[in-house]
């Protein structure tokens, strides 16, 4: 009988472990780190979306350009819709990058 006080020492030192071990982290001062990640990642998607959008623009002004100093009416209507495309790509970077800043902000 003198063992029992040690028992029910060390199941209670266990209990106490495995509830310290299971307990959930703190939150930084960001919140909810995965917020925080879908944020990151709305961001980078809109930086990506920009980047693309601003790239076929350009080349619809190049093959827009082309196709005018050449007479190729059909190259030229290409470039138009490029550039259309292009500036679609880009507001939606554009709305993508605002939404992930606004994500972070609201999660502070």
């Amino acid at each position: 009988m003198k063992a029992l006080p040690w028992i029910i020492a060390a199941a209670g030192l266990v209990a106490a472990a495995y509830v310290v071990a299971n307990t959930p982290g703190p939150e930084y001062a960001t919140g909810n780190d995965d917020i925080e990640n879908a944020a990151r990642r709305t961001s980078v998607w809109g930086s990506k979306n920009r980047l693309s959008g601003s790239g076929t623009n350009l080349v619809g002004k190049l093959k827009e350009g082309l196709g005018n100093a050449t007479g190729n009416a059909d190259l030229a209507n290409q470039g138009v819709v490029d550039q259309v495309a292009g500036s679609v790509k880009d507001a939606a970077g554009a709305v993508a990058q605002a939404a992930g800043q606004t994500i972070h902000d609201f999660n502070r």
